[in-house]
């Protein structure tokens, strides 16, 4: 098997190994209770609160199943959440001109207002808290936690035995 172009052979994991996962898997838990509090606090449910998130920048708006591959939620989820921002004032639907089947939904200048505040926050803490590191530290950061995902998302979708 191949991880980042490199074959693997699961090695004995040594009692560091599962420290350092526990760790990493620590911090990572602590970050979205962290964003959980957050949203509670500003009267939203974390998952609508990555929606608005999305939504927020996205200028010209984005299709559902857009927002799906950037939240990471199903479809399912996404489309409650957008059928409650869209009773609540905060987002349209706008049909597509070739496909009317797939709509773009856009934020209203309500929903604008209603998620500036916590979302333009949120980016500005995640932003800071970037810069804090040096720029190596940042594209280390970067580099090693895209490679946990990888290896990750590999070994749980069951791409390599337990051993």
């Amino acid at each position: 098997m191949t991880i980042e172009g490199r074959w693997f052979t699961a090695k004995k994991l040594t009692k560091e190994d599962r420290r350092n996962a526990f760790l990493y898997c620590k911090f990572r838990d602590e970050q979205f209770a962290l964003y959980d509090e957050y949203a509670k606090s500003n009267g939203i449910l974390m998952k609508t609160f990555l929606v608005l998130n999305v939504l927020y920048y996205a200028k010209d708006g984005m299709t559902q199943k857009e927002i799906c591959g950037r939240t990471f939620q199903s479809k399912q989820t996404v489309n409650l959440i957008v059928k409650n921002l869209l009773a609540d004032g905060c987002v349209t639907l706008v049909e597509s001109d070739g496909d009317k089947r797939n709509k773009t939904v856009r934020m209203t200048d309500a929903g604008r207002a209603y998620a500036e505040k916590p979302v333009r926050h949120i980016t500005w803490a995640e932003d800071t808290a970037m810069s804090m590191f040096t720029a190596e530290e940042q594209e280390l950061l970067i580099a090693l936690s895209r490679r946990f995902t990888q290896n990750l998302t590999k070994l749980v979708r069951g791409k390599e035995d337990e051993g």
